[in-house]
């Protein structure tokens, strides 16, 4: 083989694997980042592995805040309709953070299931709701309606006369 074609071919070679390390550090970095969302039915069913940090979102149970008498921690359960989880914060909450309003926080499940979150957030106003938290609840109403159909069936209304 000729030289200067020897040198041409290492070169590319170098090129193509320079491209490869490039590509796979950078898809390495975006796995590192992505921060999945999670029902709390696929935490309690164990869909979210320990320590992997995720979204968790639903709404926030009627009468489970539970404030520490000792600094800003603050336990609460989140719904989704069918199951709850347990977050726990440590911080300052949203002004807008409400028993019955949607949340969506970001942290991690521990070995005991519990949800540690480093990060709440709470709805802007009255129409908006986090399009992850509404989807979820969307699915939880339609898989019970699936187990209960005669619940969600609707006497006949009657005919009026003309």
């Amino acid at each position: 083989m000729n030289p200067k074609r020897k040198q041409r071919l290492l070169l590319i070679l170098a090129m193509i694997a320079a491209v490869f390390v490039a590509v796979a550090l950078a898809m390495y970095s975006l796995s590192q980042s992505i921060n999945l969302f999670k029902t709390p039915t696929q935490i309690a069913n164990g869909e979210a592995e320990p320590g992997q940090t995720i979204r968790a979102g639903g709404l926030v149970v009627e009468g489970s805040v539970q404030r520490d008498s000792v600094g800003l921690g603050v336990r609460f359960n989140v719904t989704d309709g069918q199951s709850e989880v347990t977050i726990f914060y440590d911080g300052i909450l949203p002004d807008l953070f409400r028993e019955g309003q949607g949340i969506v926080a970001l942290g991690s499940v521990d070995q005991s299931g519990l949800f540690t979150a480093s990060q709440v957030l709470a709805k802007h106003d009255e129409n908006y709701m986090p399009p992850e938290v509404m989807q979820a609840l969307e699915e939880a109403n339609a898989r019970q309606s699936e187990a209960s159909p005669e619940a969600n069936q609707s006497p006949a209304s009657p005919e009026v006369a003309d």
